[in-house]
């Protein structure tokens, strides 16, 4: 539908200017007439370029989302105006797709479009619903600078909670990659040519000798198709996730998983808290806060346990009640959420509970990862033994009789 902009006036001669989307001209008129009575000038807007096709794989990072948000409440805060402040975070970031993003929002909201609108219409698909609807929230409220203050806040903290789970991954992920690569070159390069030695010698090999020729020759023959075979199943599950059943099925699936499930489930509920309560600190709506923060979840199964919360919310059930009915949220989250709820303090009660399962996400990565570290270690260590084994015995075997 395309965009007109108008000026137009008031009977007293007071003019104003504005966006409005209609079928045709004649349409647009229609609509600027119910607020003011004269049209002095309208003229389409014209419509957005074509999306990149790379598009999909670009967004803005946590980080640099915290950064602009810092940088419009400090402007904001001095008291320039909305277009100045846009254009000046725009050549601020060193983002490129922010940065993109913002000088196209800068031309909108000179052309009299609404900062909300705006990164409604431009924003979808590279920054995150959770900070296109804290903006409109703070718009509609009137107070777009503590809007922007705690959407910097919120993705300063989610950056630093990334950051310390891929810190802590590090090490392990490290040791597996190098113990892939020199298993490989053993098992590829220097196993074949000790059997190859042993296969000149009329020597009885023993059960172990034996097996690992049968594991080398099983992976020197299919190992391209087991690679095939694995990127097929991978794919599968990919497209599988992406189905309107698979998503739901999966992510139920991979809050079961032991261990990584009951993190997977925190996380999920440090989310919903999080978002939950910046959206209503921000003076949006208990429905649409739902909504949003439902949509926004990482884990599907949880996020439709949320958004099927809104028929009893809407229909003036307690929101603690309505949650209690979803069997993978934590149930001191449910709990708490209707005391909040109860006492006044939900948006507070949210923010408490958002730290407390932040901190128990870290706690049990770090436990997590201290049980990983030896289980790689041993699993490396029987496998060496097995190899040297394999080796050594039949060398031995070769040296008693001579």
């Amino acid at each position: 539908m395309p965009t007109y902009r108008y000026e137009g006036a008031y009977p007293g001669g007071e003019r104003v200017t504005g966006v409005v989307e209609a079928l045709d001209q004649s349409d647009a008129v229609a609509q600027i007439r119910q607020s003011c009575e004269v049209v002095l000038s309208l003229r389409e807007i014209p419509r957005v370029a074509a999306k990149d096709p790379l598009g999909r794989f670009r967004r803005v990072s946590a980080k640099s989302l915290a950064l602009v948000c810092q940088q419009f409440a400090i402007i904001l805060k001095a008291g320039l105006p909305l277009v100045q402040t846009v254009d000046l975070v725009a050549g601020q970031t060193e983002d490129k797709v922010a940065a993109g993003l913002l000088r196209q929002m800068s031309e909108d909201v000179s052309n009299g479009w609404s900062l909300s609108y705006s990164l409604e219409r431009r924003g979808e698909g590279l920054v995150p619903a959770t900070f296109r609807e804290t903006i409109r929230a703070g718009e509609e409220s009137g107070d777009l600078l503590s809007a922007f203050r705690r959407a910097g806040d919120y993705f300063a903290r989610m950056d630093k909670t990334r950051e310390s789970v891929l810190s802590a991954l590090t090490y392990p992920a490290f040791v597996i990659v190098v113990a892939i690569v020199v298993i490989s070159i053993i098992m590829g390069y220097a196993v074949p040519t000790f059997l190859n030695m042993f296969d000149s010698m009329s020597i009885e090999l023993p059960w172990v000798t034996r097996a690992l020729i049968a594991v080398s020759g099983f992976f020197q023959r299919y190992a391209l198709v087991l690679l095939g075979l694995l990127a097929l199943g991978l794919l599968g599950l990919r497209l599988y996730a992406a189905t309107e059943k698979g998503g739901p099925a999966m992510a139920r699936a991979q809050l079961h998983i032991p261990i990584l499930g009951n993190i997977a489930r925190m996380g999920g509920a440090s989310q919903f808290a999080h978002t939950m309560s910046m959206l209503l600190a921000a003076g949006m709506p208990i429905l649409q806060a739902i909504e949003t923060s439902g949509r926004t979840m990482t884990n599907a199964w949880m996020s439709g346990e949320v958004l099927d919360t809104l028929p009893g919310v809407e229909g003036g059930r307690s929101l603690g009640e309505c949650l209690s009915h979803a069997k993978e949220l934590p149930q001191m989250l449910v709990q708490m959420a209707a005391v909040g709820e109860t006492t006044g303090s939900l948006e507070a009660t949210l923010q408490v509970l958002a730290e407390y399962y932040d901190n128990e996400v870290d706690l049990r990565v770090k436990r997590a990862l201290a049980l990983l570290e030896p289980a790689i270690i041993v699993v490396l260590a029987i496998f060496v033994v097995f190899i040297l084994m394999a080796v050594y015995l039949p060398m031995f075997s070769m040296y008693a009789a001579i």
